[in-house]
């Protein structure tokens, strides 16, 4: 049995990395409709005809998750029809790394209006569509293991993260008479175009993809296994889950001394 058989989901961020990922997962768990949210305009074709193939209906939407009225158009387009929206993935996100004296307003500025005002823009005209429509529904973030442990250079993206998952934890509270269960999931270092960018080249990707001593699971995570935990989350195996952050990240924040071989 699909676990989201007739489901119209909106993933935002869903022209790479996770949100592809959850597309497909998604599609493949028999959802209705995805409806894709991403400023990629020649990316998200790309994803749409993949989701289309798989078998569920795609929609997209070519807009910047900084900007509100992108953010409704959004979600105005995934419910056009029938009036349903019974997920949402608020996946899109930004990060770059600055030493704290050296970090600029404006840098600051534009990591929380991406990572964190956006999350509430999105989340709340979602949930009022919820609401409105009246069949409850799911909303999903994602955070970082940022947001829970410090990480030199981030102190912009580990206060936008830690605000998401505080913002989940009230929404879930305040949304549970509607029949809204809200979520946020904070994975570790990720097989993903964002950290090839961090990382600065293919060659450094590389080589995270084949040891990564600090994770105890030696490696990078797959988008796939994100998609997963978005999966369970939205389907009725996840019903009795709300206003949690689930961490996925191999054991890198239950790992006291990372380094501990190199100090023996």
């Amino acid at each position: 049995m699909k676990r989201l058989e007739g489901v119209s989901a909106l993933i935002s961020g869903g022209a790479s990395g996770v949100g592809r990922a959850t597309a497909h997962r998604f599609a493949s768990e028999g959802a209705d409709r995805v409806t894709l949210f991403d400023k990629d305009a020649s990316r998200i074709a790309e994803v749409a005809a993949e989701v289309a193939g798989i078998g569920a209906e795609p929609r997209t939407v070519v807009g910047d998750v900084a900007n509100p009225p992108d953010c409704q158009r959004a979600v105005d387009e995934a419910v056009r029809g029938d009036g349903r929206l019974d997920v949402l993935v608020s996946n899109a996100g930004a990060d770059s790394i600055h030493d704290f004296l050296e970090l600029e307003l404006d840098e600051w500025y534009r990591i929380m209006d991406i990572n964190l005002t956006a999350s509430f823009v999105l989340g709340q005209a979602a949930a009022r569509a919820m609401v409105a429509a009246g069949n409850g529904g799911t909303i999903l973030y994602t955070a970082s293991i940022s947001g829970v442990a410090a990480s030199t250079g981030d102190a912009h993206y580990g206060v936008s993260k830690a605000g998401i998952i505080s913002l989940v934890k009230t929404m879930a509270i305040e949304l549970v008479g509607h029949n809204i269960t809200v979520n946020c999931v904070s994975p570790g270092p990720l097989d993903t175009p964002m950290s090839l960018a961090l990382l600065g080249s293919e060659e450094a990707m590389q080589a995270a993809r084949e040891s990564w001593p600090i994770v105890p699971m030696n490696r990078l995570g797959s988008p796939t296994e994100i998609a997963g935990t978005y999966a369970y989350l939205a389907s009725a195996d996840g019903a009795y889950t709300t206003g949690q952050n689930i961490i996925v990240d191999g054991g890198l924040t239950s790992n006291v001394f990372p380094v501990a071989d190199e100090l023996q």
